[in-house]
C-alpha cells in the first residue's frame, strides 16, 4: 500500500514540521486545520465562527488535493479552546457537511499552537 504525504499549495504549507495530510489507500489523514491563511496568519481573531469557516476552508483545498470532498469525512475531531464556542460554530459545519454526519469528537484544551486561535479541526477521510 503506497503512502502518499500532501500539502496543497493554496493553504499554508509547513513541511519541516508537518504534512497537512497522508493518504493511505484510500483513507486520507488530515492534519489539525485553523484558521491559518495561506501565509500562516490567524483569521478572525476573536471570532471562532470566523475561525471555523476558515479551518473548514483549508480542510476543503486539503480535500480537493486528496481527490476528496466532505462527503468522505468520516471522522473529525474538534478542539476548543472555549467550550462556549461550541454552538456558535454549529452552523458553519452544517454548510459543509450538510446532512453527512461523520462521528465526532469534540475536546476542550487549555489552549492551541497560538493564543489567538480558538478552534483546531483534524480529520479521516475514506474515498470509494
Amino acid at each position: 500500500m503506497t503512502k502518499e504525504i500532501l500539502n496543497p499549495s493554496t493553504i499554508v504549507s509547513m513541511p519541516a514540521a508537518y504534512s497537512q495530510a497522508v493518504k493511505v489507500g484510500n483513507t486520507i489523514y488530515i492534519s489539525g486545520q485553523v484558521a491559518w491563511d495561506k501565509e500562516g496568519k490567524v483569521v478572525g481573531g476573536g471570532d471562532c465562527r470566523a475561525q471555523a469557516e476558515k479551518a473548514y476552508e483549508n480542510m476543503g483545498e486539503v480535500l480537493k488535493a486528496a481527490g476528496a470532498n466532505f462527503r468522505d469525512v468520516v471522522k473529525l475531531n474538534v478542539y476548543f479552546v472555549n467550550p462556549d464556542d461550541m454552538t456558535k460554530v454549529r452552523g458553519v459545519r452544517e454548510k459543509y457537511f450538510g446532512d453527512n454526519v461523520p462521528a465526532n469528537t469534540t475536546v476542550v484544551v487549555q489552549r492551541l499552537a497560538r493564543p489567538e486561535l480558538l478552534l483546531e479541526i483534524e480529520a479521516v477521510a475514506v474515498v470509494q
